[in-house]
């Protein structure tokens, strides 16, 4: 008699494509602590405002190469050249507004920076310095979202409002909103 194989439960959103699954099963909900790696989530968060994350997922390779693998130096010296270059790129979204906020995001956090503020460690410390477990129905926002925001709006940031903030906080693990039957949830947990 030949046994069945685990049936592995994911969240609902990632059953349906196979690059979900892999960007579910590998990146989402990770406490993500560098912090280059969470401009850019960031970044892209606010990119797929009005969108799917699917669309944006399938253009990150592009995105990654147009925005000069998301080097905040890089991009903080981008000008209206780069500008206008990059909205004729059709593998990208051709935003004018989302491409001005990306290069002014990558100024904003250069300035951080080299006034000595870690962007991890400034937005980690806002949640507490740990991962914050969802228990409940994934909201569309929450108080620390709407604080997070707001802090990042008053330091200049633009497309973080507070929904798109707790979008990112899920997927760069500041909050674990695995469902509590998906398989994710305990080993990111641990």
């Amino acid at each position: 008699m030949t046994k069945k194989p685990a049936v592995i439960r994911r969240c609902y959103w990632a059953e349906n494509d196979p690059l979900m699954r892999v960007y579910h099963d590998e990146e989402w909900g990770v406490p993500e602590r560098d912090s280059r790696a969470l401009w850019e989530s960031l970044m892209l968060d606010g990119f797929q405002a009005g969108l799917s994350w699917l669309t944006i997922l399938r253009k990150r390779e592009a995105f990654r190469k147009a925005f000069r693998s998301f080097d905040p130096k890089k991009v903080a010296r981008m000008g209206e050249a780069d500008i206008a270059r990059l909205l004729q790129n059709e593998s990208i979204i051709r935003s004018r507004a989302k491409i001005e906020s990306t290069i002014h995001g990558a100024r904003i956090y250069v300035a951080m920076a080299d006034a000595g503020e870690d962007f991890s460690t400034w937005i980690w410390k806002m949640a507490g310095n740990k991962q914050i477990q969802n228990h409940g129905p994934n909201p569309a926002k929450t108080p620390l979202s709407e604080e997070i925001s707001a802090a990042l709006k008053k330091r200049g940031f633009k497309f973080v409002g507070p929904v798109i903030v707790y979008a990112w906080m899920q997927a760069c693990g500041i909050v674990n909103d695995h469902s509590p039957n998906c398989f994710r949830r305990k080993t990111i947990q641990q």
